[in-house]
């Protein structure tokens, strides 16, 4: 039986050439937390996960490490449940007579988690390693193509329509089958015009998918040109006809212009 004897983690950082922009933040850096698992028996497992504070979800990854040494390696649900019992209210928690720490601050919840996951990750790795296949074909699965996509147009400044139009069609020169356009920044006429702006540098035939994050606040009182669901949040299309606020409440629009996923 592989058992775990020791969880570290590597946290990895690469400068952009220059920052961009989400509709939400900044990003200066390329980032990811390598959680590395090995076992006694020499297995090594690996797992990738991105969150923030990077330091905070590798302080978890260590304290959990304490927790799950000497555990079954291949017993990736036993490993899971242990440390997910930490995030909730149990018998005896508080007192800690099942011999783990009380149950973690809510506030801590989003590293907690982004940390269970890098170690789950890495144990899967493990298994894979000790049957001698792909992780994919432990689960069931073929190999086969994979639809790729690539994600471009984070917000730059002096970037021009025309300069993010560009960046996503030199994705698929490169040989991806669909971009996604990140967006929802500007007010809803400026989106717009950016959107088909890339749409007529990619063509007509390419999936476009956006990646938005809109409120009914971003919203004209008539809008002529963006499509949203009831949700008032999911993009839909681009469209030419009025949209009221009420009828954003009232129905889900779909144009044959809709690109989004």
């Amino acid at each position: 039986m592989s058992k775990i004897a020791s969880v570290s983690t590597h946290m990895i950082s690469v400068p952009r050439p220059q920052p961009v922009w989400t509709a939400h933040e900044e990003i200066k850096a390329w980032g990811v937390i390598l959680t590395e698992v090995r076992t006694d028996d020499g297995l090594v497992g690996y797992g990738e996960i991105h969150g923030a504070p990077m330091p905070r979800i590798c302080e978890w990854l260590t304290r959990f490490g304490e927790i799950i040494g000497g555990m079954d390696a291949l017993a990736h649900m036993a490993v899971w449940e242990k440390l997910f019992a930490l995030t909730s209210p149990r018998p005896g928690g508080i007192e800690g007579r099942d011999g783990l720490p009380p149950p973690l601050p809510r506030g801590e919840r989003a590293p907690v988690m982004a940390a269970i996951a890098g170690i789950d990750i890495a144990l899967w790795d493990i298994k894979g390693k000790a049957a001698g296949m792909p992780v994919y074909r432990l689960l069931g699965g073929e190999n086969r193509p994979i639809f790729t996509y690539a994600t471009g147009g984070y917000y730059r400044p002096g970037a021009t329509n025309a300069d993010y139009g560009e960046e996503l069609a030199r994705f698929l020169r490169l040989g991806y089958r669909a971009v996604k356009l990140k967006t929802g920044s500007g007010i809803v006429a400026d989106e717009a015009e950016r959107i088909e702006a890339v749409r007529r540098s990619i063509g007509a035939e390419p999936l476009l998918m956006l990646d938005i994050c809109l409120t009914v606040s971003h919203l004209p009182r008539q809008s002529s040109r963006i499509g949203f669901s009831g949700s008032r949040s999911r993009f839909i299309g681009i469209c030419n006809r009025p949209i009221s606020r009420g009828s954003l409440r009232r129905r889900r629009y779909r144009w044959p212009m809709a690109s989004a996923s």
